[in-house]
């Protein structure tokens, strides 16, 4: 491998100039020196290079949830056309990878605890490959949904990994835990932002199919990558079988998942008739899960534990209903921009892509002042800018014109990133190196929470119509919602230091 071979060459460097010191002994302390200091030199650059390439791999793994949860809205009406289905109908292929997604984070988080992320992340990247080479042969939509929820299971094991390895990582290249996370988070949050764009060109050019296609090559990348330069997993837990699933806590999963799915169903209203019902047998799965889990040794998430951790509860509520925010932008602003502004799907996609575009700018910047001033503080700040930036998207109410609409996205871009890795870095320190992976996921998971919920209030918002005076109450919700996040910042105090 390349560090192997640099480390080789160093090596025989030095031998080659042991000769030399015998007939200079006055010489020799110096030039001992600075060969050690050449070679350690030479191995913290192949450290650097190879934790670089492995985080590059991640990161592109990470990329495909968001990415693929996104692109696939510009699809539905393709979709519609080509299977004969109703507006109604075709949402499932959103609804089924939002599930999986929500539900998958946490049980791939706690997988990757237990029996190593680099082999989960690898096992979850063949699962992508594998679903999105079949899933344009599809015959049917069922089988097409289904194919999106397999995909979503794969993909969730993405970034709960990434995160369980970034210890490892920051080790490896003597850097702060911030830098890798910083470049994981970055991939997490622009890939959604730019999905509708990377979607409508794939769409208007090959044909629906080509959203399932394109994860085929990026999967099989971030396989080589971080199969050949990601560090080992760690000695994991070992067994026989029967004992590794007795330990596993099948009926605690089964509960939480349960729960999760059917509150999201009722929330996303995929089932009219039976809502009120679902919402019900959530909240009894709920009950039965928190029972069990205070019961069962060891279990799937240790809910003392987690009672006991506020600052990673501050976390998970806060992201939870920054998200609120976002996603009320997200996708509340297209709509009305297609609606209210005439304006075509590709062009809402281009006016949109500010967003993404100062999110990857933004986040080094962040990464360097949380190294600098510290999580809490750079949270605070960001949250801050996110109500000012909120409180600017009054300014659609009078105007949708386009200069308008870029610096507006460009601003919310801002808060965009800096909340997002410091909420990320906050959920690292708060949690400890035995539990980040399940951690991560249910951070994933208060993601889609926000989403969702942001989902439910903009179709009440919007349901008189996609206009201007509605957007403007959506503004003031935003601005509630935004205050409750400061609330929750500002509560929030470090706790684990790394």
């Amino acid at each position: 491998m390349p560090g192997n071979s640099r480390d080789m060459i160093a090596h025989g460097s030095c031998l080659a100039e042991r000769p030399q010191l015998k007939q200079s002994a006055s010489n020799s302390p110096v030039m001992e020196f600075r060969s050690a200091a050449a070679l350690g030199q030479t191995v913290a650059v192949s450290n650097s290079s190879r934790t670089g390439l492995a985080v590059a791999g991640l990161s592109l793994g990470t990329s495909l949830n968001p990415l693929n949860s996104s692109m696939i809205a510009v699809a539905l009406v393709v979709l519609r056309e080509d299977f004969g289905l109703d507006v109604a109908t075709v949402t499932w292929v959103i609804t089924a990878f939002y599930l999986t997604s929500a539900a998958g984070q946490p049980l791939m988080g706690r997988l990757a605890d237990r029996f190593g992320p680099r082999r989960l992340f690898l096992l979850g990247m063949t699962l992508v490959a594998a679903t999105c080479v079949l899933a344009p042969f599809a015959p049917n939509f069922a089988l097409l949904c289904v194919a999106r929820a397999f995909m979503a299971l794969g993909t969730a094991t993405a970034y709960p990994s990434a995160v369980v390895m970034v210890a490892a990582l920051a080790r490896q290249a003597n850097v702060k835990s911030t830098r890798p996370l910083g470049r994981i988070q970055m991939a997490n949050t622009s890939a959604a932002a730019v999905g509708p764009v990377v979607g409508g060109l794939l769409v208007s050019l090959v044909g629906w199919q080509a959203l399932f296609l394109i994860n085929v090559p990026l999967s099989l990348v971030a396989i080589f990558v971080v199969r050949r330069f990601a560090p080992a997993d760690a000695a994991r837990e070992r067994g026989r079988v029967s004992e590794l699933v007795r330990d596993s806590d099948l009926p605690g999963i089964g509960a939480f998942i349960g729960a999760l799915v059917l509150v999201m169903m009722a929330l996303l209203n995929v089932l009219p008739a039976y809502r009120w019902w679902l919402l019900g047998g959530g909240l009894l799965l709920a009950v039965l899960f928190a029972w069990r889990e205070l019961r069962f040794r060891p279990p799937f998430l240790d809910l003392r534990l987690l009672g006991r951790n506020r600052p990673l509860l501050l976390v998970y509520l806060g992201f939870a209903l920054f998200n609120g925010v976002y996603y009320f932008a997200f996708f509340g602003l297209p709509q009305l921009l297609q609606t209210a502004g005439g304006y075509d799907p590709g062009v809402v996609g281009i006016l949109m892509l500010p967003l993404a575009a100062i999110s990857v700018v933004g986040t080094p910047f962040a990464v360097r002042a949380i190294d600098r001033f510290g999580v809490r503080r750079v949270l605070i700040a960001g949250v801050v800018l996110l109500i000012v930036a909120s409180g600017a998207m009054w300014l659609l109410t009078a105007s949708l014109a386009v200069p308008l609409v870029l610096a507006l996205t460009a601003l919310l871009g801002v808060p965009y990133c800096v909340v997002a890795i410091s909420s990320s870095q906050g959920m690292y320190v708060s949690t400890r190196p035995e539990e980040r992976g399940v951690a991560a996921g249910i951070f994933q998971t208060c993601r889609y929470l926000g989403a969702i919920t942001a989902t439910v209030l903009i179709g009440i918002f919007y349901g008189s119509g996609v206009n201007q005076a509605n957007w403007g109450l959506m503004v003031f919700v935003m601005l509630g919602l935004g205050a409750l996040v400061l609330v929750v910042s500002l509560a929030w105090r470090e706790r684990v230091k790394v």
